[in-house]
């Protein structure tokens, strides 16, 4: 692929280019436990989701330590999260968490920052809001350092709308989820957007994730290859537009102050 144009193209240009050679830098950034540091520097520690425990053995998780809610999960793949919110069998955690140590996900789609990452797992708070519900997943698209789009998936209900900076819903979709009912615009939207757009200073494109709770944003993860490449954007024209907003020539650059 020599001249990619389109927004799915350019995805699938960076995923061969990364297989050829990848910054060690978007390791750092895709690894959800090294991330935390990378954030507390860029944004503040008070952005991050508290972490409750991470190791490399099962075995010595402090389960009589943990509160009744939490949510299990591996910092080196992705979409890989157990919440627990009652009861689950320790045995059944333990049996998961040895299985995500023993995978490499670069093998499941060949997205090769995740190759190298150390494996772990982490133990976090579970967010949820005071009616007891999971927070929306607020995944905002920025381009070279600018934030365009805010995706917003209720991973519950599998829905997903679209969103621009203003709040304005967009005839845009993928196929992450139906369309769900217009989403009242957060109070807080200008801090959100401030936040990815310093997180993704330098990128040509990345995706900062994001969670609202209780009137407090906190940092989800940096996603480089949204889908792993397979993402089918309706209608066709969303996918030159947002082509042209990634400048390819930044993909080998280390950011400015993280190389």
């Amino acid at each position: 692929m020599k001249a990619p144009k389109t927004f799915t193209e350019k995805l699938f240009w960076r995923m061969i280019s990364w297989n050829r050679s990848v910054n060690p830098i978007f390791t750092r950034l895709t690894d959800k436990y090294s991330v935390r540091t990378h954030v507390a520097d860029a944004i503040g520690s008070q952005y991050l989701i508290k972490l409750l425990w991470y190791g490399e053995t099962p075995q010595t998780i402090p389960f009589e330590r943990l509160p009744a809610h939490y949510v299990m999960k591996p910092s080196h793949s992705s979409q890989r999260v157990i919440v627990v919110r009652g009861q689950t069998k320790r045995t059944d955690l333990m049996a998961s968490a040895s299985g995500w140590l023993n995978s490499n996900y670069y093998w499941s789609a060949r997205e090769y920052q995740y190759y190298q990452i150390k494996p772990g797992i982490m133990i976090e708070e579970c967010l949820e809001h005071s009616d007891g519900s999971l927070p929306l997943d607020y995944k905002i698209w920025c381009f070279n350092g600018a934030p365009e789009i805010i995706q917003v998936i209720n991973h519950t209900r599998d829905m997903s709308s679209f969103f621009d900076t203003r709040w304005t819903l967009l005839d845009l979709s993928n196929k992450e989820g139906r369309a769900q009912p217009l989403i009242a615009k957060p109070a807080n939207l200008e801090e959100m957007i401030a936040v990815a757009s310093r997180l993704s200073v330098g990128f040509g494109f990345i995706h900062v994730d994001l969670y609202n709770v209780n009137g407090r944003v906190y940092f989800g993860e940096l996603t480089f290859t949204p889908t792993a490449g397979h993402m089918k954007l309706q209608p066709d024209s969303w996918d030159a537009a947002l082509g042209e907003k990634w400048d390819l020539s930044l993909e080998h650059r280390p950011p400015a102050g993280r190389g």
